[in-house]
């Protein structure tokens, strides 16, 4: 092993002789002393020894493996105990260890009042073992339950605590001088001294108190989790007495709590030999108590003391006997300065050392054209972690605000392993993630990646604070920190203090369990593992519901696109049905029979160092015989012979001198360095060393190989700059060589394709927990080419010469399609080989689609393999391909739904047997090199572990299964059902968490119980992932940080409607020049301008024209009669939220928080209602609102003094200054059905200042509003408007607005101001306003090309303040800016103002409008309906064309239509009401509608012109004639909108003959001598609605219609309502 132990070495020695002569001078001396060391030993923090120096002592053995089993499962101690017993006495008397006469000794007399009966402490508590078996007892981490022996109660155990360091080892040596223990019966703890101890205990001792005299018997728990005596404590060194080796090899598990399973699957391990009481098998058990920590010290102990030296000696002479280093010098002396040819040669080809290093492969490229892919399976995941997300969001616990957020950043702890740094690094890289973030520039992203991988070992403290700061420093960055391979090292902090210089103990804990991490709000924790079962127990921090496990294996049939099949531990276990020549798992059998004879011969070995040395020389002679001593063949198993062979032929077979990987798995670093040494030392005697490389595949270092390797790898890949270095195994693809792969568990690193053959002999019965069985195997795990499986005949031979194979063309590839439903046999027949692939199920689905596969491109060379998928990631450094990509980052509207997995497990699942239980993934097949590319890893395992895997042959369950999930568990009742071999992972998981606990040490130990619910507590941010090893979890968890961003940007981005202005070509021009750039409009020539009749706005595109004498030229092409079952689509386009957006609820930031929530649940209560009744001249009676005003804002309101009752709203005056941070109109927004959803909250879009917003809402939508928006003030409408539309809305808003104008003038005319100076607008805008800009016409460049438009987002503050500042504002009766469109041009805004119609956002003055009213009773168009009777009022509208809204398509409330239904309902499945059904004639038997008359018929209107007005239809020379009134009645129909007021403005109607007359609800100022005025068609129509039937013929006989219009009974109706829904009537007729 070289110099490097040799200090060691030394100072261990010392370490033990000094030990042992102190101890024995001590022993004989007649007084006992204060042990001199006891001191250094006593406190648990000091280890006086190193790691490295000492034998360890034992940590945790698994209760489950202390008893014998008999062939029932019943435990059976009694013939050791007989023995045990027999013993006492003579124990007894050695123990003293020297001839002198028993000491005599008086005890120190009991405290006064203090117990001293037999069996029980000086506290009074019961300590006999009769009394406690069936008791649970709690005791600290390292100490172990005893038995003492009291002269005085023979018959009776004492149960004590003892420190397990002051107890001897299997040897009787070690146990430190002195004592510690605590008294189990009253709880005392800390007794350092045995005689204090044995007083407090009441041992009434007549002989000086010695431990080693009075404690006599570990104690055990049986099945049934009783405790009883174990095995006698083995004081002095063991004497080899066969009978006793039994005790002298076993201690019990310091963790009480687990317990025994009878049916416990280890047993199958040793096919029952622990009944034989031979050697093999007790140090087995003995070894199998050991945890990996104590066994690799154990291991390490004897290296450095030299234990090993015989064993070494041994083998020293090759099989044959001859020396094994002289016979190496000689074979090198033999072939001189020469090398093996390092490929494309024979081994018998030699050349010199400078040529050999100057050979260059051909480039044979596999990796070129390879780039980062995520695949359909990661990215379900990745979606299935969003919507897990999601979910966290929606639950209602306010533990985690998606909308706060607007990045996404990240950091990613691994375990101590430099190779799984680098491929973390690598994918990183490949996967562009940190530029789609935005964390990094593209040019710096490279080198930037590496503050984003933490490795878990001691510099981990600086990096993560640096990271936590970043975390409190950015709140609006959502951070994810991915623990990935989080199952290793899962130890508490408290644990890590106590442990035995364990460097990684405790970080995750301190790291992942910390409080800044458990309270961070902007921190999501995602664990991942391919073995979760530690993170799966009673204490598990991790909610079961926020586990996702990956995506179910065999659901994937319709992915016959992809070519790549996983292949993991289910499959290796299944592979052992398949009946082939040469499985994939093997046992050498010859191996261990070697190594049992080896065993027996070196009984103090721990097997795992004879294994090693075994192996060693098995490897050693194999390359010899295999190159120059052919005699050797028969001494190397055949196993490891044809490995050896395989390895260093295939290079010499081509010109690219590509070959296999062998990894041989090594768990001591000194032991793998022992075997690299040796290994390499042969190879270079023997010339190989440009062969075959040997790496040391160390977690601790990087990887290191050979320049000459490096040079040829570079060849291979290419294009890689000089400085180029492997950094991982994927880097190796290709490379033959051995890794030896150390370190106490494998870490998740990921092996390249060119991985033939997994070594795993040293796995043994060191490796008995589901957890450490599988990591080992899932080494092995990979994608493998289903379509070149599928493709290949050849039989399924893997003795290691594919390279003589024909390989598959990819034209062949189809032609084989075997239906693989039919039976076995019938395969077979077509192929005619009985061990074939196809029969043996590796084949996968071969209905694949051929429509769906894209053409093989020769040109790319890469077989499906193991690394493109794997972790989705592939070695290539391409970016990533971009297609893919964008499909793929687009989040698709559906969250991925949590399908059931199937379990991730080898071992316990099997689906159903053949290739529907693989999974497909990848991309187009590449061409294959070799079938060998193609097939999963052969794996070569001990006897033990290959029982285990191998039980599935028999059909039963496998005995894996029913193993300790993890040694940092214990079973949490012997009583469990069995693990089912059909459960998914999710039930696997659940049955983990209701059966096992965490141990004391597990860093899950420590969770509380939460209090309310009496449930462990849960960390509600903290995500599991968890899938099969090697099956892309990496690709996956990369790709939901990516489509968490892209989700978050999302919530920050708005869909606004994004529709062009409607019958531009039919408005009428304006006559009057404007200056462009004016800021406001001059009252004089603004008024000149004429109104443009015609309605612009898009949302009005399905509604009847306003008729202009323009529009009677317009060709009006015949419309399909438009359906109202279809709802149109409107045209959005997605836009960014600005600084200056309006929000609705779920929008939450530290700026508006205070304008958004209440600080506490007591402050609903601080708003108070307030009635306010004034009388409506138009409703004839008086009207009565509810204002709910905030206590914060009742400084906008004037009470009265006494009764603090509500007076009136203040308003400014209009000469007020202007003044940055004031806008002075009242805003009201009229809202319903959008309490969540509306967009309220003005706090950015007003810049923060102060302004004055009142919510109008329907009464019974009150607490909803309320609830949401608790600091706005609301305006509640009657109830009896509970059902009307938007008109009634804006009808109150206007009457209660000049009511409120009329009372503050009033009271400011007592203070001296003028009625007229009191400011007279107020805001009326939708609930769906989102943002507004202000356009300008950029300068033009060429009188051919159009003037560009420049556009600003601004704020509402800037605009209203704008709007206000109009000279002469109070001459305008509405103001209003333009809808937005990203097809406004500079034509568009040409005129700086408009008198139009505005919509959606107005200033409305009260004072000029007083006489126009909104229509209370309407549901649509009221504002086109205002607009007409505002402007024939001859008041001015003026529309500001550089400003323009947003407005947000809200899929929810608003103006929604009524679901209309039968008032009485006969039966649930009726066929949906068409519009012409919402009228009937009046006392008919027609079902009637639960829906407002009104609505109704404004639905009827829309829908029936071609019924009411035929002559009208597409004619649009001939309108309809309304009076006062704007209904929409259908797209095809032009309306004349006339008004009947004297002194109005109207179209003139000269020479026009009308169509039709629409009369709605006229009142006294339409006259009959009016309508007489006006022109009809021959057979124009008529309709005429009134309230109710009386009213009706009144209206008739008033307005002398019969003596135009011809009437018939028959054509009278009415709106389908009952009675007392008071329905409308209406009459028809024809003009003769």
């Amino acid at each position: 092993m070289g110099n490097s132990y040799a200090g060691q070495l030394k100072s261990a020695r010392f370490e033990e002789a000094l030990h042992n002569s102190i101890e024995a001078s001590l022993r004989c001396s007649s007084v006992i002393p204060r042990p001199i060391f006891s001191q250094l030993y006593l406190d648990p923090d000091q280890h006086p020894f190193s790691s490295a120096d000492v034998k360890p002592k034992v940590e945790e053995l698994d209760k489950d493996l202390v008893h014998r089993c008999t062939q029932n499962g019943s435990l059976d101690f009694s013939n050791t105990l007989t023995i045990n017993e027999m013993e006492d006495d003579e124990d007894d008397e050695e123990m003293s260890d020297s001839n002198s006469p028993p000491i005599p000794y008086s005890q120190k007399p009991a405290p006064e009042g203090s117990c001293t009966t037999d069996g029980f402490c000086q506290a009074g508590k019961d300590l006999r073992l009769v009394s406690l078996c069936m008791e649970q007892i709690d005791i600290p981490a390292g100490f172990l339950l005893v038995g003492a022996k009291s002269p005085n109660l023979p018959e009776h155990i004492l149960v004590c605590a003892v420190d397990k360091r002051f107890l001897p080892d299997d040897h009787g040596k070690n146990a430190l001088l002195g004592f510690s223990g605590n008294c189990i019966g009253c709880g005392e703890r800390g007794f350092r001294y045995f005689t204090e101890f044995s007083n407090h205990i009441n041992l009434k001792l007549t002989t000086q108190p010695k431990k080693q005299k009075h404690l006599k018997y570990y104690l055990v728990r049986s099945s049934q989790g009783v405790l009883s005596k174990g095995p006698l404590i083995c004081w002095k060194e063991c004497r080899s007495r066969q009978s006793s080796a039994i005790c002298h090899s076993i201690k019990p598990n310091s963790s009480v709590s687990s317990t025994v399973t009878p049916e416990n699957g280890t047993t199958n391990g040793y096919k029952s030999g622990f009944i034989q009481t031979g050697q093999h098998q007790s140090r087995a058990l003995a070894e199998s108590m050991l945890t990996t920590s104590e066994f690799l010290k154990e291991i390490s102990y004897e290296l450095i003391t030299g234990k090993v030296s015989f064993l070494a000696s041994h083998f020293k002479t090759t099989s044959l006997g001859d020396d094994l280093d002289k016979l190496l010098e000689k074979m090198q002396q033999r072939r001189g300065d020469s090398v093996v040819t390092p490929f494309n040669g024979d081994l018998n080809e030699y050349v010199s050392p400078q040529e050999a290093t100057a050979l260059i492969p051909t480039q044979n490229l596999d990796l070129d054209n390879e780039t980062f892919q995520i695949y359909q399976p990661q990215l379900t995941v990745a979606r299935k972690l969003l919507s897990q997300v999601c979910a966290i969001a929606d639950s209602g616990s306010q533990s985690l605000d998606l909308g706060h957020f607007s990045k996404v950043d990240f950091i990613i702890i691994v375990p101590r392993s430099e190779v799984l740094v680098q491929q973390t690094l690598q994918r990183i890289r490949q996967s562009g993630v940190l530029v789609d973030l935005g964390l990094e520039e593209n040019g710096t992203a490279y080198q930037r990646a590496e503050k984003y991988v933490v490795r878990l070992d001691n510099e981990i403290q600086t990096k993560f604070e640096v990271f936590m700061r970043r975390v409190k420093q950015n709140p609006y960055t959502l951070f994810v920190l991915v623990h990935d391979n989080c199952h290793v090292e899962l130890t508490s902090v408290i644990s890590g203090s106590l442990s035995h210089g364990e460097p990684s103990h405790g970080l995750a804990d301190r790291v992942i369990n910390c409080r800044e991490v458990l309270e961070a709000f902007n921190l999501l924790v995602l664990q991942v593992s391919s073995y979760p079962y530690t993170l799966q127990t009673q204490q598990s921090r991790i909610s079961s519901s926020n586990e996702v496990h990956w995506i179910q294996l065999d659901s994937m049939e319709d992915m016959s696109c992809e070519e790549k099949l996983y292949f993991g531990l289910n499959e290796y276990s299944k592979s052992l049905q398949w009946g082939i020549t040469s499985p994939l798992l093997r046992c050498d059998e010859t191996f261990e029979k070697m190594v049992n004879t080896l065993l027996e011969r070196y009984p103090r070995l721990h097997s795992m160092v004879v294994r090693c040395y075994l192996l060693i020389q098995q490897y050693s002679e194999a390359l010899m015989a295999l190159t120059t001593m052919a005699s050797l063949r028969d001494h190397s198993t055949p196993e490891t012979l044809s490995i050896i062979d395989d390895l260093i032929s295939a290079p010499g077979k081509t010109k690219s001198g590509r070959g296999h990987m062998l990894i041989i798995r090594v768990p001591s670093v000194q032991l793998a360095m022992l075997a690299k040494e040796r290994l390499q030392e042969v190879r270079d005697k023997l010339g190989l060393q440009y062969r075959f490389e040997i790496i040391l595949g160390n977690p601790a270092s990087e990887v290191s190989v050979a320049t000459h390797f490096v040079a040829r790898l570079k060849t291979w890949r290419g294009n890689e700059p000089d400085e180029w270095t492997p950094r991982t195994y994927q880097d190796l693809e290709g490379l033959p060589c051995i890794v030896i792969l150390t370190g106490k568990d494998p870490l998740g690193e990921t092996f390249p394709r060119s991985l033939k053959y997994c070594d795993l002999r040293l796995i043994d019965s060191s490796y008995l927990t589901r957890t450490a069985l599988e990591q080992e195997v899932g080494l092995a795990c990979c994608y493998v080419s289903k379509e070149v499986i599928r493709g290949s005949t050849v039989a399924l031979d893997l003795s290691g010469k594919e390279q003589e194979r024909a390989t598959v063309s990819e034209n062949d590839s189809d032609e084989l399609l075997i239906d693989l439903e039919r039976p076995q046999s019938n395969s077979s027949a077509i192929t005619g080989t009985s061990g074939s692939i196809l029969e043996n199920g590796v084949s996968s689905s071969s209905t694949a689609d051929k429509s769906q596969k894209q053409p093989l491109t020769p040109s790319f060379q890469s077989s499906a393999n193991s690394e493109g998928l794997d972790e989705g990631v592939s070695t290539g450094t391409a970016g990533a391909g971009e297609t893919l990509k964008q499909e793929y980052d687009s989040l698709g509207p559906q969250m991925a739904s949590s399908t059931t997995s199937k379990p991730s497990l080898s071992l316990s699942s099997s689906s159903s047997s053949g290739p529907r239980a693989f999974p497909w993934l990848g991309g187009p097949i590449q061409g294959c090199r070799g079938l060998h590319a193609t097939l999963p890893p052969i794996v070569i395992l001990s006897k033990a572990a290959y029982s285990l895997l191998g039980s599935q042959r028999g059909g039963k369950l496998p005995s894996a299964s029913s193993l300790l999930p993890h040694a940092d568990v214990a079973w949490a009742s012997s009583l469990r059902p069995l693990l089912h071999r059909d459960m998914s992972s999710e039930e696997q998981s659940l049955y983990y968490r209701q059966w096992t606990s965490a141990r004391q040490h597990h860093a899950d130990y420590s969770n509380q119980l939460d209090p309310n619910s009496g449930t462990w507590a849960c960390h509600p941010r903290r995500l599991l992932l968890t899938g099969p090893p090697q099956v892309g979890k990496t690709g996956s968890y990369l790709q939901f940080l990516r489509i968490l961003f892209r989700m978050l940007i999302r919530l920050l981005e708005v869909d606004v409607y994004d529709e062009g202005e409607i019958n531009t070509d039919h408005s009428e021009s304006s006559e009057v020049s404007q200056s462009e750039g004016e800021p406001w409009p001059d009252i004089e020539s603004f008024s000149k301008m004429p109104f443009d009749i015609s309605v612009h706005d898009p949302k009005y595109s399905l509604m009847s024209l306003v008729y202009t004498a323009k529009l009677a030229g317009v060709k009006q092409e015949t419309r399909k009669e438009f359906k109202a079952e279809e709802p149109r689509k409107r045209a959005t386009v997605s836009m960014m939220l600005t600084k200056y957006a309006a929000y609705n609820t779920f929008h939450h930031c530290e700026q508006c928080h205070q304008y958004m929530d209440f600080t506490s649940s007591s402050q609903m209560s601080d708003s108070t209602l307030h009635a306010f009744t004034f009388s409506s001249s138009v409703l004839g009676e008086e009207v009565q609102l509810y204002f709910i005003i905030p206590k914060s804002k009742e400084s906008h309101f004037v009470f009265s003094k006494q009764d603090k009752h509500l007076e009136s709203m203040r308003l400014p005056l209009v000469s007020d200054k202007q003044n940055l941070n004031v806008v002075k109109s009242p805003i009201f927004t009229p809202s319903s059905g959008r309490h969540e959803h509306g967009l309220l909250n003005l706090f950015h879009a007003m810049e923060g200042i102060s302004h004055l917003h009142l919510l109008v809402v329907k009464e019974y939508e009150m607490p909803l509003y309320r609830k949401c928006w608790p600091n706005h003030i609301m305006l509640v409408l009657p109830g009896m408007f509970n059902n009307a539309g938007v008109g009634a809305a804006r009808f109150l808003i206007k009457e209660l607005s000049y009511h409120n104008l009329e009372l503050e003038r009033n009271r400011l005319e007592e203070l001296g101001v003028k009625r007229q100076c009191v400011w007279p607008f107020i805001v009326v805008m939708d609930d769906s306003c989102v943002l507004w800009n202000i356009h300008s016409v950029q300068e033009q460049t060429s009188p051919t090309i159009e003037a560009g438009v420049s556009s600003k987002n601004v704020s509402l503050k800037s605009v209203l303040q704008h709007i206000e500042a109009t000279p002469k504002i109070v001459h305008y009766a509405i103001l209003g800016i333009q809808k937005w469109s990203s097809k406004l041009t500079s034509q568009s805004l040409k005129a700086p103002f408009s008198r139009c119609h505005v919509h959606d956002f107005i200033l409305l003055n009260i004072d000029l409008t007083q006489n126009v009213q909104y229509d209370f009773n309407r549901y649509f168009c009221e504002d086109v309906d205002f607009n007409l009777r505002t402007n024939s009022s001859g008041l001015l509208i003026c529309r500001f064309n550089n400003f323009s809204l947003m407005k947000k398509h809200v899929q929810v409330g608003g103006q929604r239509d009524f679901i209309i239904k039968p008032k009485i309902m006969v039966s649930e499945s009726l066929a949906p009401i068409l519009p012409l059904q919402y009228i009937c004639a009046p006392d008919s038997e027609h079902t009637l509608l639960a829906a407002p008359a009104q609505f109704l018929l404004e639905k009827f209107l829309q829908h029936a012109s071609f019924k009411l007005f035929p002559k009208a239809i597409c004619n649009f020379r001939s309108p309809v004639l309304a009076i006062d009134c704007y209904l929409n009645i259908g797209p095809e129909v032009a309306i004349c909108y006339i008004s009947s007021r004297p002194h109005s403005s109207n179209v003139n109607c000269e020479g026009v003959f009308f169509s039709g007359l629409l009369l709605y609800l006229c009142d006294s100022f339409v006259g009959a001598d009016l309508l007489k005025k006006f022109k009809f068609l021959k057979g124009a129509t008529l309709c005429v609605i009134c309230q109710d039937r009386s009213s009706l013929r009144q209206t008739i006989v008033r307005l002398e219609l019969e003596d135009e219009w011809q009437f018939r009974l028959r054509d009278e109706f009415q709106t389908a309502n009952s009675s007392d829904d008071q329905p409308l009537y209406f009459l028809t007729g024809r003009h003769v």
